[in-house]
């Protein structure tokens, strides 16, 4: 995977999107080798990072592991997957005029991401 950008993300967005408060995060996108899919991967700067806890755990804790999927359509797309047993986390955020983004867990506590890019 080849690295696209790094940052560091904060602000009433990451919190909205994160069901977390005073959220503050580094950040780096690598890009698959095809070209066509990108994977985020984040470290918790704040709040503190946490080592353990039940199965539906925070967002920020350690060893939880997400995928973030490009959508067209988020709220339609949560909707389809609702039924599935998934639960929104926060909920849709949007991200100055560039994505909608969210994180959804599954019945097994697993945390998807999806982002939806504004045209």
């Amino acid at each position: 995977m080849e690295l696209e950008g790094r940052a560091e993300v904060e602000g009433l967005f990451a919190d909205q999107c994160t069901g977390l408060d005073g959220v503050r995060c580094d950040i780096a996108m690598v890009r698959t080798p095809d070209g066509h899919s990108r994977l985020e991967l984040a470290k918790y700067r704040s709040p503190v990072v946490i080592s353990a806890g039940p199965r539906n755990r925070p967002h920020n804790i350690l060893g939880t592991h997400r995928v973030m999927f490009a959508v067209d359509d988020i709220e339609d797309t949560v909707a389809r997957l609702r039924p599935h047993g998934a639960e929104l986390v926060g909920e849709i955020a949007r991200f100055e005029d560039s994505y909608l983004l969210c994180y959804l867990r599954g019945p097994e506590g697993i945390i998807v991401g999806l982002a939806e890019q504004l045209r």
